[in-house]
C-alpha cells in the first residue's frame, strides 16, 4: 500500500480480523465491487496526544479499501505536538484544515464535513482506530443495499507494557427503535450517506457532547434502509483522561442525551416525557396513555390452587390501573372451587369460566379471548407475583402503539434470578431466554437488562397484546403447537406482520416457572412436543437460519449467559455478515 505519510508507519497485527469474504476473495478487493464510492473519514480534533492521533490517521490510510478521503480539523489546538505532526502530513488524500479559534467538536466536525467529497460519510474520535477492514465492510455493504445509515459493532482497547488489550467487545442487535430511545447503541462505527446528510443536515452544537446521539436520531427518522454491520470495525481507545470516564464530562454528556432524546420525541409528535435513569446516558420514554380502556388478565389454571390465590391477590392488591377484569380459566382441581367462588363473590372485576382443552394450551387462550371483555388483553401464568403496582400502565403504554405487537415485562425466579427479560430465536437451537439466572440487580449485557427495547418474542407467561392484533394473526396456533412454543410462535407471526415486540424492564413480577408451568418430559407430553418443535423449526426456519435480528451471531448460542462465540471477538466466518432492513419508522402516538 502506498504510504505518503513523513512519519514510519508500524503496521498493526490486525490478524483477529481475518474472515472469510461472501465471494471467496479478499475483503476489500476492489474488483469484486461494482460501484466504488469515495469515502469520507472525518476526524475533529483538538489538543490530541500526537501517539494517539497518528495511530488514527494509521488505521485509515492502512485501509485495504483504497478509495477514501480523509478529512482533519483542528479545534485550535494549543497542544504543539499535534500542531507539528498535522503540519509534517503529505498525503493528497488528506485534506488538513487549521482553526485559528476554538469553536467546538460539533462546528469542527461540520467544518471537515464541508470539506468531504465522498459519497458516504463516517466519523473517526481522534484517539479511536478504525480495523483495516472497515471501510471495504461498508462499500460490500454499499453493493449489497445501498443503504442510507449504516453502523457496525465496536470495541474498547488499552494499551499498556504489556501490550494491546481489546476489551468489551459490543455486540449489538441490529436496528431497534426503542433501544434506540433508550440508550445511543450505534455510536461506532456510523456512516451516513450524503444525501441523507444533506436531507437532515449536520451535527448541532447545542447537544455537543451527544451530538452523534442526535445525529442518529435524526437519520433513522428520514433513513429508507438502515444496515448493521455484525462484526467489529471500530476500536475505541480507553484511557482514563477520555472525556466519557469523567464525572463532570459524563453528567454534560448525559444532559445533552437527554434533549437530543426530548428533541426527537417532538419531532416525532409522542405524547411522552424523556425521564433520566440511575444510568448515565440511559433514559425512559414514558408514553402517554389513551384514556383507560378495558384491559382483561386471561389466567389459566388447572392445578396448585395456592399459586392462583397468589397471583389474583398480587393483582388485586397492588394494581393502580382502574379499568381490568381478570378471567380465569379452565379447572379440573376441586381444590380451585372454593378460590373461585370466594374470589368472584369479593371482587366484581372477577369471573371464571371453563375453557379447558385437554393438551391444548393454544386453544384454551384462544376461546379465553372470545369471552374476554378488553380491548386489550394479558396473558398471565398463574405462577405470577406482581411487583409493580403500576404494571398494566407500564405495558399499555407500549400496547396502544399501532406499531408494536405484544409487549412483556421481566419476570423473576422465586430466589431473586433473573428468569425473563425477552427471548432470541436459536438459542440452543430453537429459543431462549438471555441473562437467565443473572443477579436480579445486574444491568446485564451493556445494561440491557434495565433498557426498553425490541425483541423477537416475549414469553406468555406476562404478555399484553391489542385484542384486534391478536385476532388479526388468528391468534395462538391450537393446531400446530397446542401445548408448547405458541406464544413465541404468536410473537413472530406479529413481527411478520412488521410489527415491533417490546421489552420493559419497567414491569416486574416473580414467576414461579418450575413449579407452575410443569415438565414437558411428563408422559404424554413428550411426542407432542417433539412434533411442535418439528413444525416451529419448519415454520420458523428463516429466522433460525439468519438468526434472531435483536441478538448478535457473535454471541453464543449454546447457553443464555451471553458469553462470546470464541476469543477474539468475532465468532465462526458463517455468522459474520451485514443485515440490512428497510427502516420501519413505528413513530405513532
Amino acid at each position: 500500500m502506498t504510504r505518503n505519510l513523513q512519519w514510519s508507519l508500524q503496521k498493526r497485527d490486525s490478524s483477529i480480523y481475518r474472515y472469510k469474504s461472501e465471494t471467496g476473495s479478499a475483503p476489500g478487493s476492489i474488483i469484486n465491487f461494482s460501484r466504488t464510492p469515495l469515502i469520507s473519514v472525518v476526524i475533529p480534533t483538538h489538543n490530541g496526544p500526537p501517539k494517539w492521533l497518528k495511530c488514527a490517521i494509521q488505521s485509515v490510510v492502512e485501509q485495504t479499501y483504497s478509495r477514501w478521503q480523509l478529512c482533519i480539523v483542528d479545534d485550535s489546538s494549543t497542544e504543539t505536538g499535534t500542531i507539528r505532526l498535522l503540519s509534517r502530513i503529505r498525503d493528497p488524500r488528506i485534506d488538513i484544515k487549521i482553526l485559528k479559534t476554538n469553536v467546538g467538536i460539533s462546528s469542527a466536525t461540520n467544518e471537515a464535513i464541508s470539506s468531504s467529497k465522498g459519497e458516504y460519510i463516517t466519523f473517526l474520535d481522534q484517539d479511536d482506530e478504525l480495523t483495516n477492514d472497515a471501510l471495504a465492510e461498508i462499500v460490500n455493504a454499499v453493493n449489497r443495499d445501498n443503504p442510507d445509515l449504516i453502523y457496525s459493532d465496536e470495541d474498547t482497547f488499552e494499551d499498556s507494557l504489556f501490550g494491546r488489550k481489546y476489551i468489551h467487545a459490543h455486540f449489538k442487535p441490529d436496528y431497534s427503535p426503542d433501544h434506540l430511545l433508550s440508550h445511543n447503541y450505534i455510536t461506532h462505527l456510523l456512516v451516513v450517506k450524503r444525501t441523507l446528510m444533506d436531507k437532515i443536515g449536520v451535527f448541532r452544537p447545542e447537544y455537543d457532547g451527544a451530538q452523534d446521539y442526535d445525529m442518529t436520531l435524526r437519520a433513522v427518522e428520514s433513513a429508507d434502509t438502515i444496515c448493521h454491520i455484525r462484526k467489529v470495525l471500530y476500536h475505541w481507545r480507553y484511557h482514563p483522561a477520555s472525556t466519557s470516564h469523567q464525572a463532570g464530562s459524563r453528567e454534560k454528556c448525559s444532559d445533552a442525551g437527554r434533549r437530543a432524546v426530548e428533541d426527537a420525541v417532538r419531532r416525532r409528535k409522542l405524547h411522552a416525557i424523556v425521564e433520566p435513569t440511575n444510568l448515565q446516558n440511559f433514559y425512559r420514554i414514558l408514553r402517554r396513555l389513551n384514556g383507560e380502556p378495558l384491559v382483561s388478565i386471561i389466567i389459566p389454571y388447572v392445578d396448585m390452587p395456592e399459586l392462583l390465590e397468589t397471583c389474583i391477590n398480587s393483582i388485586t392488591s397492588r394494581t393502580t390501573y382502574p379499568n381490568y377484569e381478570i378471567l380465569g380459566t379452565n379447572n379440573k382441581e376441586e381444590k380451585t372451587f372454593d378460590i373461585m367462588a370466594r374470589w368472584a363473590d369479593k371482587n366484581h372485576r372477577i369471573r371464571f369460566a371453563d375453557c379447558y382443552v385437554p393438551f391444548n394450551y393454544a386453544e384454551s387462550n384462544n376461546r379465553a379471548v372470545r369471552l374476554a371483555s378488553g380491548e386489550y388483553i394479558v396473558f398471565l401464568n398463574k405462577g405470577i407475583e406482581i411487583l409493580t403496582p403500576q404494571w398494566i400502565e407500564v405495558l399499555l403504554e407500549h400496547a396502544q402503539r399501532e406499531e408494536v405487537g405484544v409487549v412483556g415485562g421481566k419476570l423473576y425466579s422465586p430466589d431473586g434470578a433473573v428468569q425473563h427479560a425477552g427471548i432470541v430465536v436459536g438459542i440452543k437451537g430453537l429459543v431462549g431466554h438471555p441473562h437467565r439466572r443473572f443477579p436480579g440487580e445486574s444491568t446485564g449485557y451493556f445494561h440491557r437488562l434495565v433498557l426498553t427495547q425490541n425483541v423477537s418474542a416475549v414469553t406468555g407467561a406476562l404478555m399484553m397484546v391489542k385484542r384486534s392484533k391478536y385476532l388479526e394473526v388468528g391468534g395462538m396456533d391450537s393446531i400446530n403447537l397446542p401445548i408448547s412454543l405458541n406464544d413465541v410462535d404468536f410473537c413472530l407471526r406479529l413481527r411478520e406482520k412488521r410489527y415491533w415486540n417490546v421489552f420493559t424492564p419497567y414491569c416486574e413480577a416473580i414467576h414461579s416457572e418450575s413449579i407452575s408451568c410443569g415438565n414437558d418430559a411428563e408422559p404424554g407430553r413428550q411426542v407432542p412436543f417433539e412434533k411442535e418443535i418439528r413444525y416451529f423449526t419448519w415454520r420458523h426456519q428463516k429466522i433460525l437460519s439468519h438468526g434472531d435480528p435483536f441478538y448478535n451471531p457473535n454471541l453464543s448460542l449454546d447457553n443464555e449467559d451471553i458469553r462470546y462465540m470464541n476469543q477474539p471477538y468475532l465468532g465462526e466466518d458463517k455468522k459474520i455478515g451485514c443485515f440490512c432492513q428497510k427502516s420501519e419508522h413505528g413513530f405513532s402516538n
